[in-house]
């Protein structure tokens, strides 16, 4: 009995649903003959290819479209506005109305077209599509309902329709043309052409290559800024046409249209625009604010169109049209990438010549870096280790070497086709610094770039606080800040790796000791059997300023860094620096001990000599060890020294400690407690 009851039920839901689908379905059908009764326009709304509007009171304006682009023809020819135009024929194509009637039961009411004002309509839309010619008349308002009388394309109908209709093809002919003067976007430009007007008639053309990299090739061949060539064609983009002329006041004359001053061709993907800049057309406005800046109306056109409008120009992009030959150069001096470099030759007056040799990882066992050589006559090449930060530094110093603007009488490119009177004049002859970089092959940024770039650096006497540079494969002679000499000395010492030394984690500093040459007073002293570690010299008993000075000097001593170097040789009698001889006046001596060391006993002792603070900021240590040499130490050693000797010698308010004192005899050695330095505590310095 239930399996029949179960058996009921099911046919009962299939009818059901079966009811229900036909019935939805037969619902939308319904639906949509209804909605289809609604539309004013048929299917021919969605594939119009042309609009004629005729106004009541107003011109007459007609849209064509071009290879899936709107254009005005009518009053004039110019590029529609492409969201204008949309809202138009979206209204057509979904145009529905409230009600609508025959024209042929007007007669029987009395009535006529006039009587909905449809003889003489406020809007006429004609429209083409599919090839067949079709007319909409847009009447009066309705008494009421805030609608519109529409009479169809056949004349068969009036439909009252939303207001809508009328506000959206009703639009004033700015907003439906578009006020872009431009429409290549950047990444299609492949060529910018500049022309002046007499008296200078330069030209001016760039081309874009497949690497997408800009270069001049008129009126000279040079590099392009990349970055300032992309942002002119931005800013030409961006201009606006502001006002258009109707033709009575568009006279060449008095626009400057017949001889312009300016005239700028962007050339895309088969298509080239220029724009022509006339006189101006009104005075230059002065920047408002920020972010604003100051401009000039000018009279312009497009090259292939009749109708002239104004545009308001900004005044930077006036520059950069009228200088484009300098202001849209590359200003680099080099051309290349620094990780192409193999090896830099550099080359200076009276010294030997210095190269620095990029090594390759697995080369004789090494990690790869930089060596570099200085080769004498009849001698056997000097090889140093460089310091790779150093070198990279140069080369980013190099790649980044522009010329540098210093006013309107020194140009910052000097010449682009100098004599041989100029070059000498401007130090070439026997120049300050020359440096040649040797790429790998193919190695500049050009597939026909040469494997070798020679830099040659130039110094005027009568012209201070500037230099000129040059590549010897190219004519053209650069204004450039002299620094670039100091950045690139042909000294070995220079490059020299900074990292002196670098303890292993197994290696142990048992013992440290500060002390002046001269008296034999103790600023310093921490022993410890085992090691001294930077947790023991955290917490030993003395003042904060002494803990971290402690702590920083240790971890200067395990890696020992120079800032810079002074001399490649060492004396103990005094040290040779940049400001004259100085004679050493502290030591600070180190015992290490080694993995595998004998007992307690330290394996070496690591010696440095110090001079005095020189000059608030420098301090010179000498040591016999690495080959003997002397240097500038690190601004933190620095720091350290001067906490310990400063507290000693220069604070009268702060006890000097029985360690310190010349007069009595070094005290006996304090056994540390186990993880704990002995050291004889300094005074508090002074921060």
């Amino acid at each position: 009995m239930r399996s029949k009851v179960t058996i009921v039920l099911l046919f009962l839901n299939v009818v059901l649903f079966f009811y229900i689908f036909n019935y939805e379905e037969k619902w939308k059908a319904e639906q949509k003959t209804l909605e289809a009764r609604r539309r004013v326009l048929g299917p021919e709304a969605a594939a119009i290819d042309s609009l004629t509007r005729t106004m009541r009171n107003g011109p007459t304006i007609k849209l064509e479209r071009r290879n899936d682009t709107w254009w005005l023809s009518q009053p004039y020819d110019w590029p529609a506005n492409a969201n204008a135009v949309s809202r138009i024929t979206n209204e057509l194509q979904f145009l529905e109305h409230d009600t609508s009637f025959a024209v042929a039961d007007l007669a029987k009411s009395g009535q006529t077209l006039a009587d909905y004002g449809l003889t003489d309509p406020a809007i006429t839309l004609g429209f083409t599509s599919a090839g067949k010619a079709y007319t909409l008349k847009i009447g009066d308002d309705t008494k009421i309902g805030n609608r519109l009388y529409v009479l169809s394309a056949d004349g068969t109908r009036i439909h009252v329709v939303g207001r809508s209709l009328a506000d959206t093809t009703g639009m004033p002919l700015d907003e439906i043309r578009a006020d872009s003067i431009f429409t290549v976007p950047v990444f299609e430009v492949r060529s910018l052409n500049l022309q002046a007007a007499a008296p200078s008639n330069l030209k001016v053309r760039l081309r874009r290559d497949a690497a997408a990299r800009w270069s001049f090739e008129a009126p000279i061949n040079a590099r392009a800024s990349k970055s300032a060539v992309e942002v002119t064609i931005n800013t030409l983009n961006g201009l606006k046409a502001k006002n258009f002329l109707e033709p009575k006041d568009a006279d060449p004359e008095r626009t400057g249209l017949g001889s312009p001053a300016v005239r700028v061709t962007l050339e895309g993907n088969a298509r080239r625009e220029t724009l022509l800049l006339g006189k101006p057309a009104g005075a230059t406005v002065a920047a408002a604010g920020e972010g604003t800046l100051a401009h000039t109306e000018y009279f312009a056109k497009v090259e292939d169109k009749a109708v002239a409008f104004t545009v308001d120009v900004p005044e930077p992009l006036l520059a950069v049209l009228r200088t484009a030959q300098e202001a849209l150069r590359d200003p680099h001096v080099l051309d290349f990438e620094p990780d192409t470099v193999t090896s830099v030759v550099i080359a200076a007056p009276g010294q030997p010549e210095l190269t620095l040799q990029k090594l390759e990882a697995g080369a004789s066992g090494s990690a790869g870096g930089w060596q570099a050589v200085v080769r004498l006559p009849g001698q056997v090449p000097q090889t140093t280790t460089a310091d790779t930060a150093i070198v990279e530094d140069l080369l980013q110093k190099l790649r980044l070497l522009s010329a540098h603007d210093m006013g309107k009488d020194r140009p910052r490119f000097v010449s682009d086709a100098p004599s041989a009177a100029d070059l000498e004049d401007e130090g070439f002859n026997r120049p300050e610094r020359e440096i040649t970089l040797n790429l790998n092959t193919g190695g500049g940024l050009r597939g026909s770039d040469p494997s070798t770039q020679t830099l040659q650096v130039g110094i005027s006497p009568g012209q201070a606080g500037q230099a000129f540079a040059r590549v010897t494969s190219a004519p053209f002679v650069y204004r450039i800040l002299p620094d670039i000499l100091e950045q690139a000395p042909a000294s070995a010492r220079y490059f020299r790796q900074r990292l002196l030394r670098e303890l292993p984690d197994s290696a142990r500093i048992t013992a440290i000791k500060l002390s002046d040459l001269a008296s034999g007073q103790v600023y310093y002293q921490v022993h410890n059997e085992h090691a001294v570690t930077f947790e023991g010299l955290s917490k030993a008993d003395q003042p904060e300023l002494a803990l971290k000075a402690g702590v920083v000097l240790l971890a200067q001593i395990r890696t020992l860094k120079a800032k810079r170097f002074v001399a490649e040789t060492f004396s103990t009698d005094h040290a040779d620096t940049p400001q004259g001889t100085q004679p050493w006046r502290y030591r600070l001596d180190t015992d290490i001990v080694f993995a595998g060391g004998a007992g307690d006993s330290p394996n070496t002792t690591s010696t440095l000599y110090l001079t005095e603070r020189i000059g608030g900021t420098t301090l010179y240590a000498g040591t016999a060890e690495f080959g003997g040499v002397e240097f500038e130490v690190t601004p933190e050693m620095l720091e350290s020294i001067f906490a310990f000797t400063y507290a000693a010698k220069n604070d009268p308010g702060v006890p000097t400690p029985p360690e310190a004192d010349a007069a009595k005899e070094k005290p006996a050695a304090v056994k540390p407690e186990a993880g704990q330095p002995a050291a004889a505590p300094p005074a508090n310095p002074k921060p």
